[in-house]
């Protein structure tokens, strides 16, 4: 055993190295935003598995990987959440031990792999990475927030594979380059498989930028983002929110955008506020979306609203999040889990939930999709707005917990993904930056506002139409991977049968000690 390995003999050091190169992979997501790193980032930790002297060593470097990939992307939750993020990611972490098991299953350092099995992995091993993004993904475990694929937001190549399978076909790839160039560093005998996998890569990313259907713009929406900055208060928060307003009078916008929480009354309860945006609608002539997060009269419960209100009012079009933060706005299992609210600033009170996705219609014929949060980061929201006819969709979010992280840009990146996925304009407003605005091929328009801006800015947005395959076919790439996984059970169960068939039987009874109990060599 050479001295690296001799070295990692010990259980505790060998854990904190798969934590390290568990966490490489967030280079690649804002704020460092190294979008070429994520296609090396998990050479490291692919090595580490394949070298772990058995199986269950194998799970406990995947388990040790995925805390510090969870840890290193969420490290911003440290002020609010405390120590419980570290309990979060050590739960999370545990659905990398079986991908790690399966790298090690075909890519053992001390096996030899073969050119078949190689292949195999090629496969296989990205299509685990799938299982272990989707089963994260559901809502109550944290969302799909850090999805290995939409670290390529800023690619327009990637961005034109988002259109035909979505953020999922990206994490395929990605993971994909990632087992051919560790068979490259470790398998020099087998570099041609994994040469021809690269190639194969290569060639699906020429063929969707050829052939991908691209959206067609068919007009233009100025659109405008109001980001008041950090304000203590709600009241002080509105009269911010409404003098940006006002300096929109003149410029002829047809829509003007509030972040998550812009106002902090129920607007059934507070006629004057109601009357002072409409108020601004008529100034400016153009409809305003706020974002209400406040007891509702109407109904028991907190709310997060989406409220769109014109020149006589409110105009009747809501909507309530849906898809709630956990720990956030709700903490999951409270009975069990209500510990975190003395730990760090969890929810003392769970908001209530939206019951449908709506659509919106704004004045100068644009319906847009609204969208609360977090609940940008997840592909079927959108995906399913657009299916019901949305021109735009527009995400409303809050970020001023998490000022000088990289949480605001990490948010702000997954616009590009949803607009290049669903062939629409997203516009991403929020109190305190990062607001961006992205066309239907997820390409940016006009700067970033950054935590500094305190300012309304107006963009010119292009509305789109056509149908993307990611919009019509939804998630097959998912679907793909876990008929993958699917084949693999059933021919590892067939394999295993085979060979409990064909072991040889025993030459004869074993022998027996004065006890009359089996032999027991070596006892």
């Amino acid at each position: 055993m050479n001295r690296c390995g001799h070295w990692l003999t010990s259980p505790w050091r060998r854990t904190t190295v798969a934590a390290l190169a568990g966490a490489l992979p967030v280079l690649a997501f804002p704020g460092p935003a190294l979008w070429w790193w994520a296609y090396v980032a998990l050479v490291p930790w692919i090595l580490l598995a394949r070298s772990a002297p058995t199986g269950r060593r194998a799970a406990y470097d995947g388990w040790g990987g995925g805390f510090g990939f969870m840890l290193a992307m969420h490290h911003w939750l440290l002020p609010s959440l405390h120590v419980f993020t570290l309990v979060l990611a050590a739960l999370l972490g545990g659905l990398w031990a079986p991908w790690a098991w399966l790298v090690r299953r075909f890519l053992a350092e001390a096996e030899a792999p073969t050119r078949g099995r190689v292949l195999a992995a090629l496969v296989v091993l990205p299509s685990a990475w799938l299982a272990v993004e989707l089963v994260r993904s559901w809502q109550g475990l944290g969302g799909p927030w850090g999805v290995l694929g939409a670290s390529q937001w800023q690619v327009g190549p990637a961005l034109r594979l988002a259109s035909v399978g979505g953020v999922w076909l990206l994490s395929f790839l990605v993971v994909a380059v990632n087992v051919a160039a560790s068979v490259l560093v470790a398998l020099p005998a087998s570099r041609a498989p994994a040469v021809a996998g690269l190639v194969v890569t290569a060639a699906t990313a020429s063929a969707a930028w050829a052939w991908a259907p691209r959206p067609d713009t068919d007009g233009r929406a100025r659109v405008a983002v109001v980001q008041p900055g950090v304000i203590d208060g709600p009241d002080l928060r509105f009269d911010r929110e409404e003098e940006l307003t006002r300096r929109l009078v003149g410029q002829d916008v047809d829509l003007i955008v509030w972040g998550e929480s812009s106002v902090g009354y129920d607007l059934a309860e507070r006629p004057d506020l109601a009357g002072r945006i409409a108020g601004l609608a008529r100034a400016t002539g153009a409809d305003v979306l706020v974002n209400v997060d406040a007891r509702r009269s109407d109904r028991p419960g907190i709310y997060k609203s989406s409220i769109l209100v014109g020149a006589g009012g409110p105009t009747g079009d809501r909507y309530d999040k849906m898809r709630l933060v956990p720990f956030g706005e709700y903490i999951p299992a409270r009975s069990l889990l209500g510990w975190a609210t003395s730990v760090g600033r969890a929810a003392g009170e769970d908001r209530r939930r939206g019951t449908e996705q709506v659509l919106v219609n704004a004045g100068h014929g644009v319906r847009f999709g609204p969208m609360v949060c977090f609940e940008t980061a997840f592909p079927d929201m959108s995906r399913h707005l657009v299916e019901d006819g949305a021109d735009l969709l527009v995400g409303q979010s809050s970020t001023s917990s998490f000022q000088r992280s990289w949480a605001p840009g990490q948010h702000a990146s997954l616009g590009a993904l949803r607009a290049a996925e669903t062939g629409r304009s997203f516009v991403h407003a929020t109190l305190t930056g990062e607001s961006a605005v992205y066309d239907a091929s997820g390409r940016r328009l006009g700067p970033w506002l950054g935590p500094d801006a305190r300012t309304a800015a107006v963009y010119d947005v292009p509305l789109a139409d056509g149908v993307t395959l990611y919009v019509r076919y939804g998630d097959w790439v998912v679907h793909a991977a876990l008929l993958v996984l699917v084949a693999l059970g059933l021919t590892e169960g067939v394999r295993a049968v085979r060979l409990r068939r064909t072991a040889p039987a025993p030459l004869g009874p074993p022998a027996r000690t004065v006890r009359e109990s089996p032999a027991r060599p070596g006892r």
